[in-house]
């Protein structure tokens, strides 16, 4: 396949701020001693790689994390054979406070890090981000994966779970995301207007709704398209109405949460009326 490194840029709600992703996958390069301003995530999804780091050498394997703190030196390459391929984050430290007790930056003994779970949630959820990168989506996963991040593996301790009235803060949520459906508010927006941290918020959403907040929209905004689609509009006409990015973003959610895509439906309906 060669060598190839992608760049994608998230956004952490609407107007808020940026986050990126690297997608790469290398057969000999070797990259020069560096080091970035925000933790560096990343898990490897083939081959192995060596990491020279902290004095020593970290050598991922498939599923392994990878956390790098910021401001320090680090090179990586390929491992005694093959390739290497990863997907990373850069996340900037306060991402990682949310949910723990204290605001300093998070401290990771161990740079390497054995979490299947955790692991397969990171892979899959950078998959669909560098995929198409909703604002929302990004929003109610990353902050969410941070602190699971560092309430397991850092020295920080976590906040106490409890909300009280999570049922009302749900409900408001909801209201105001359906309200709002092509042109969603930030959650942090949402957390400042209920008095909340948003992680207070996220763990309120989804302790009453059971899913987090962009995936309660996304099928709120496919019911509302399967209404549009009844009346004969095509799916790259119903998906701006609803809020979706694109025709791809509506037919991806449209399958999960029907099983058919848009076009089969809206097929399935017209020749069932004649």
């Amino acid at each position: 396949m060669g060598e190839q490194a992608l760049w994608t840029r998230a956004r952490l709600g609407r107007d808020g701020p940026p986050l990126d992703l690297l997608t790469a996958r290398f057969d000999r390069h070797v990259y020069a001693p560096h080091a970035h301003d925000e933790f560096t995530i990343g898990v490897c999804v083939g081959g192995s790689e060596i990491i020279d780091y902290r004095g020593g050498h970290i050598r991922p394997g498939l599923g392994s994390i990878v956390v790098l703190a910021p401001g320090e030196m680090h090179t990586g390459g390929p491992g005694e054979s093959g390739g290497y391929a990863y997907r990373a984050l850069y996340a900037e430290p306060s991402l990682l406070t949310d949910g723990t007790l204290g605001t300093g930056t998070p401290h990771f003994h161990e740079p390497l890090l054995d979490d299947p779970q955790l692991s397969n949630a990171l892979r899959l959820t950078h998959a669909e981000l560098a995929a198409c990168p909703d604002p929302l989506e990004a929003e109610s996963r990353i902050p969410w994966l941070m602190t699971a991040l560092t309430r397991r593996h850092s020295t920080a301790r976590a906040t106490d779970d409890t909300v009280a009235g999570a049922d009302h803060i749900a409900r408001a949520v909801r209201d105001r995301l359906a309200d709002e459906l092509t042109a969603p508010p930030s959650l942090a927006s949402l957390a400042t207007d209920l008095g909340l941290s948003r992680y207070q918020l996220l763990r309120a959403f989804r302790t009453t709704m059971g899913i987090p907040p962009y995936a309660w929209l996304a099928q709120h905004r496919v019911t509302r398209a399967r209404g549009l689609l009844e009346t004969g509009l095509r799916p790259a006409e119903v998906a701006g109405l609803v809020g979706f990015a694109d025709q791809a973003h509506l037919t991806r959610w449209f399958r999960r949460v029907l099983g058919v895509t848009p076009a089969a439906y809206r097929n399935s309906v017209q020749d069932s009326g004649r």
